[in-house]
């Protein structure tokens, strides 16, 4: 079959790969469609965050692998002892859990598998080839899902990112009367709009610099959108809320500004929520968390309990989902998708056809 594998930064090859088998308790699929996210854009360009760095942090990616972690597949046939795990048959169409949780370490044993220590994700680590091939395995302990009859099955393919979304929102905790400001109109930022939509919050400001993606979160439940480059946003959202500014600020940029500008734009004991995989360190003022403002700081990873959110708002229509998938290339084309997802001003979710 045909797979891009990773060998290293700006390495990586569309190899001929054997088709997998499926293993006891293992689920064979076919790829239907595989998302571009912008994380593949930093390992692609050899983010250090991501390949590790000279003072000791650990490489997140162990090639040679089999890249990509957003997809949607279906099922073709069933390992020993497989068959009907998770409500499956033949020719559903599925999806998975970008973390395969070992259920052994002392995070999986406290409910925390997301945290888990091996930290087994599609596409990034070596036991979990990931879904730029035309098959893949889901593993014995993975976390799959069945696509309600009906669903678009190319619109499977955002389960994943829509589920990091969901999660966001929930460590946000929001609250009624929360001005809430998202930073980041992306895929994953409309998503949080859409998702901190059915929160019922007082506002939900969309902060971003292109035009376009401004519009699409008025359509999936932003009130009000600002342009950080046509207007100064901290200003204008203190102007909105008396002088205090918002009560939570969930940055989803990437764009160390976004930090900064979010400790501005946020009142006091305001809740910070940090989504982003940053290229390189950021550095900000902590005295503004602490002695100023007394912040929640909360971090978000994966997208743990929320994939049966995530598919019912996309089965119910909650996002303009055919706006949202921009580009369906060949998995060929795997090269331009990722300069696509590292330029993006042409594009929001990129994905491949295998």
């Amino acid at each position: 079959m045909k797979a891009v594998v990773c060998h290293g930064p700006r390495d990586y090859r569309l190899e001929e790969v054997p088709v997998p088998r499926p293993g006891p308790g293992e689920v064979l699929v076919r790829v239907h469609l595989a998302g571009v996210c912008a994380s593949d854009g930093k390992a692609w360009d050899g983010a250090p965050k991501i390949w590790g760095t000279n003072d000791g942090q650990g490489r997140y990616i162990e090639p040679p692998v089999i890249v990509g972690h957003e997809f949607v597949a279906q099922v073709v046939a069933f390992g020993e002892g497989a068959e009907g795990r998770d409500g499956l048959a033949i020719g559903d169409y599925v999806c998975s859990e970008q973390i395969v949780p070992c259920q052994d370490c002392l995070y999986c044993k406290e409910g925390l598998y997301w945290l888990c220590e091996p930290h087994d994700i599609y596409g990034f680590h070596q036991r979990t080839p990931g879904s730029w091939a035309e098959y893949m395995v889901f593993p014995r302990k993975a976390l799959n899902y069945k696509l309600p009859a009906g669903m678009d099955p190319d619109h499977g393919v955002f389960v994943e990112p829509l589920g990091c979304a969901v999660h966001t929102i929930n460590r946000a905790e929001i609250r009624f009367n929360d001005v809430v400001v998202i930073a980041g109109c992306g895929s994953l930022g409309l998503g949080m709009v859409a998702a901190a939509k059915m929160k019922s919050p007082k506002t939900i400001v969309a902060l971003d610099l292109h035009p376009a993606r401004l519009e699409l979160a008025r359509k999936c439940g932003a009130d009000i959108t600002i342009n950080p480059r046509d207007e100064d946003a901290v200003t204008k959202v203190k102007e909105m809320t008396g002088g205090y500014g918002c009560d939570v600020y969930i940055e989803a940029t990437g764009a160390p500004r976004a930090v900064t500008q979010g400790l501005d734009m946020i009142r006091k004991r305001g809740r910070f929520i940090e989504f982003s995989v940053f290229r390189d360190l950021v550095t900000a003022d902590w005295s503004i968390i602490g002695d100023t403002k007394e912040l929640d700081i909360k971090g978000v990873h994966l997208s743990p309990h929320a994939y049966d959110t995530a598919i019912r708002m996309i089965a119910e229509g909650r996002l303009p989902m055919d706006e949202i998938i921009t580009h369906k290339l060949p998995l060929e084309d795997y090269e331009q998708g990722i300069q696509m997802v590292i330029d993006g001003s042409a594009s929001l979710k990129v994905t491949l056809r295998p």
